[in-house]
């Protein structure tokens, strides 16, 4: 149940990927056919702006003063004050601009009056827009040909720069609320956590003693001191997982040892309680590794790890643990020779409920994960795993 939970959910995760660049997709090309718009209307304002240029030319040249209307035309020219203009004569000479941002401010748009800082940089911005297709050709007749240069408005370009300041700003809203909804599930599920572990102790507690008991009445009934001895390990080993769960969501004493020591302990009480066909070898370091931990919780990492590679080899097989450091930190390998985890469930058999057992509740890696990160201030994760080959699980605790 818990793989499907997380196959759904990633699934879901990819849909909604999906979604969002199809939605995104949809926005740039409706953006993109308004920015097409508006240019085709500026080009159109740009044409008319022309031609109301060349009827002024032509009516100055006429002999009767022809019937144009003067004032009209100029009130178009004079009208565009939001797209830069450049006009430039048949030799290429600049012989009016407007509505450029000049660097010194003039009073006329003739180019005889500017200065030469202005003058150099509408040489620059006429160099740069022969090298576009804002242009138009107006034929003057006598006077020859002229060629009308323009550079986008602002409203324009504002406009195509707009969509990708609102991507932004969306991913970085999902961005926010994607990681405000996980710290307040992270902070959920500790609390979850937390109160399943002490009120797993708790209840644990009352037989616990009840049995304790019970062995002290047992030994005086004349039961084989053997058979007292076997029972009271049992009766002691609740009494360790009791504490062990009592001290999830409290900070747990820590100090420093000699983590070869506790690896060794753990493999050492396992190695008896596994299938005889299982080779279980420890390669401790040659010298201590001191690592300030909490045994209690370091041993049940290791015996999480050691049952799970036991659970995947079916009873048959070899687990090797190694030990050594590795620059400011201590690693432990745990090595199986199972049936191996497929690369998609790799990041997620660290998550609450994720199992690929018929049988069990897939606490016992998150519990893992939690101690060794949370508590040690280390990291565990698959350094590698084949499928039908095995896996390696890593440790890594910071060394005192």
């Amino acid at each position: 149940m818990g793989r499907n939970i997380y196959d759904i959910r990633r699934k879901g995760f990819i849909g909604f990927l999906l979604l969002s660049v199809v939605v995104v997709s949809v926005f740039l090309l409706y953006s993109d056919s308004l920015v097409k718009d508006l240019s085709e209307q500026e080009r159109e304002r740009m044409q008319i702006w022309a031609d109301a240029t060349r009827e002024i030319v032509n009516f100055g040249n006429a002999d009767n003063g022809g019937s144009a209307n003067v004032d009209f035309l100029l009130s178009i020219i004079e009208r565009n004050r939001t797209i830069p203009v450049l006009l430039t004569d048949d030799s290429g000479e600049i012989i009016m601009q407007r509505n450029f941002s000049l660097p010194e401010s003039v009073d006329s748009t003739a180019l005889f009056s500017l200065s030469p800082a202005n003058r150099d940089f509408l040489m620059k911005k006429l160099e740069n827009l022969r090298h576009s297709t804002n242009v138009i050709e107006i034929d003057m007749g006598d006077a020859g040909n002229q060629r009308l240069y323009y550079e986008d408005s602002k409203v324009l370009k504002s406009l195509s720069f707009y969509p990708y300041v609102q991507i932004l700003v969306l991913m970085a809203f999902v961005l926010i609320v994607y990681y405000a909804v996980s710290s307040t599930k992270r902070a959920e599920q500790n609390k979850v956590w937390v109160g399943l572990s002490k009120e797993t102790a708790h209840q644990l507690g009352t037989p616990i003693s009840s049995l304790m008991a019970w062995m002290e009445l047992l030994e005086e009934s004349g039961v084989s001191p053997e058979t007292v001895a076997e029972m009271n390990k049992d009766v002691k080993r609740l009494s360790t997982i009791a504490s062990r769960f009592s001290k999830i969501g409290s900070k747990p004493s820590m100090e420093p040892h000699d983590v070869n020591e506790i690896v060794e302990h753990a493999a050492d009480y396992m190695s008896s309680r596994i299938s005889q066909r299982i080779k279980l070898t420890v390669e401790p370091w040659y010298e201590p590794l001191p690592v300030t931990l909490s045994p209690p919780l370091t041993e049940w990492v290791m015996e999480n790890l050691i049952k799970n590679a036991v659970d995947a080899m079916e009873g048959k097989g070899s687990i090797e643990i190694t030990v050594r450091p590795e620059k400011n930190k201590a690693v432990i390998e745990v090595t199986d020779t199972g049936k191996g985890i497929a690369r998609k469930n790799q990041s997620a058999i660290f998550n609450p409920g994720f199992t690929t057992k018929s049988r069990g509740w897939g606490l016992g890696l998150t519990l893992t994960k939690r101690i060794i990160e949370d508590y040690h201030g280390g990291i565990i994760y698959v350094k590698r795993s084949e499928i039908g080959v095995g896996t390696t699980f890593a440790i890594e605790l910071p060394l005192t």
